[in-house]
């Protein structure tokens, strides 16, 4: 009797994983640059409009409680009617409603607008990595969840880019683009629904049916079970979510207090509006690094070992930051700041998968992604707050750099290796 990821392994062709893969890739890319189009944006929108820092924060967050509701709704979806409309709904949230932002006129419409688009990139990212992650054998998994994370940076890069260029002309052009997005429904509507749940679902004729492959044997069944929250909490699994909660929450709640305002950030060591874009975007650059080193050491050192390592890196240049007394430190910070931190990211976004079972995988990486939405939401009213109030950059990055050695911590010392095994 075979397992199916033995099935996946032999039948799917590694041609058509490598497909599946960047078509995932360019839905995650649209993801990361909705969600990171306002890291540019704001500072003229809280200019054109005169917000407030407390409600510039509470614009980010707003982007945050709909991811948190994409987050929280995504298991449901995914897991009852597939992988594959699950990422055609929040897809279409994604670019239609981020789209609709360039032509918000007051803060309020936009707020509304920037929630609902919110959904969609809080659904988009738990519904892709179970598609993607579905698509590949334990050989290739780890590798290909992390180049899929990578991506976030190639959309954040190219939002980045558009953004610095055009901001100066309308920061709304940066939205406009979005519609671009609508050209993918054709290709999204013809792909297939992942093979572990076609078995899950219809069985084995109805997989062999719709990737028109013939299996020999017998393919090991799928265990069916109703899956809530309080399921992945529960014996064997309760210590594996405890451990992936924490390394989301603080990945998130570093990443986005730091992305959120990292314009301001700069502003406040010094530097011009536009060099402060331009540092910000550089950031950017530096998150394809951290994702592409992240996917050569998931399979190189394992999962575990990884998460330590980047989670520990991600503290020392936090605390470092605080300390940077030129231009040029600060640059070199800042860069290692985000290499490290989307290494983490691709990290937690390739493990997370291999932790549940296909019936739990969709409640369990939408759980991981509520927990990512909860530190989204606080993170950009922390970094307010401490702005404000000119908090020090001790403060501000040093409670930062102790989350993150306690996330490290927590990796060594509760995480489990799941590089080369099947997931059930």
């Amino acid at each position: 009797m075979l397992s199916l990821d033995s099935v996946i392994e032999q039948k799917i062709a590694p041609n058509y994983q490598k497909k599946m893969l960047f078509i995932t890739s360019l839905m995650w890319m649209f993801d990361a640059a909705g969600v990171l189009v306002l890291s540019f944006t704001l500072p003229n929108i809280s200019k054109e409009w005169n917000l407030s820092v407390s409600t510039s924060a509470n614009v980010i967050s707003s982007t945050f409680v709909g991811m948190l509701i994409g987050a929280l709704s995504v298991g449901i979806v995914s897991d009852m009617f597939g992988r594959k409309l699950s990422n055609i709904l929040y897809f279409l949230f994604t670019v239609i409603f981020t789209a609709l932002l360039g032509f918000t006129k007051d803060v309020g419409t936009f707020i509304v607008l920037r929630l609902l688009a919110g959904i969609g990139y809080g659904g988009l990212m738990p519904s892709v990595n179970a598609y993607m992650a579905e698509f590949t054998g334990r050989g290739l998994r780890g590798a290909y969840l992390v180049l899929l994370e990578a991506s976030w940076a190639i959309g954040s890069i190219i939002i980045g880019l558009i953004s610095v260029l055009t901001v100066g002309v309308s920061w709304r052009i940066s939205y406009y683009v979005f519609l671009i997005g609508i050209l993918l429904l054709p290709m999204l509507f013809k792909l297939p629904e992942s093979p572990r749940f076609v078995f899950k679902k219809s069985g084995k004729e109805k997989l062999e049916k719709v990737f028109s492959i013939k299996i020999e044997d017998n393919i090991e069944p799928i265990p069916e079970s109703k899956v809530g929250v309080i399921d992945i909490l529960k014996g064997a699994y309760f210590k594996r979510t405890v451990m992936i909660w924490i390394q989301w929450f603080t990945v998130s709640f570093v990443y986005y207090t730091l992305f959120s305002w990292a314009p301001k950030i700069f502003a406040q060591q010094g530097l011009s509006a536009t060099k402060s874009l331009w540092f910000t975007f550089f950031m950017m650059v530096a998150q394809l690094p951290g994702y592409l080193s992240a996917a050569y050491f998931i399979e190189k050192i394992g999962r575990k070992k990884s998460l330590v390592v980047y989670t520990l890196g991600m503290a020392i240049t936090s605390i470092i930051w605080a300390f940077v007394s030129s231009t040029v430190q600060l640059v070199i910070v800042a860069l290692l700041l985000s290499f490290f931190t989307l290494g983490v990211w691709g990290l937690v976004y390739a493990y997370t998968p291999e932790l549940y079972p296909t019936a739990m995988r969709g409640t369990g990486n939408g759980m991981a992604g509520v927990i990512a939405r909860i530190a989204g939401i606080l993170a950009p009213q922390y970094g307010g707050f401490m702005l404000a109030n000119n908090k020090s950059f001790l403060e501000i990055f040093g409670y930062l750099a102790l989350l993150s050695v306690i996330s490290s911590i927590v990796a060594g010392t509760m995480g489990v290796e799941t590089k080369q095994r099947d997931i059930l």
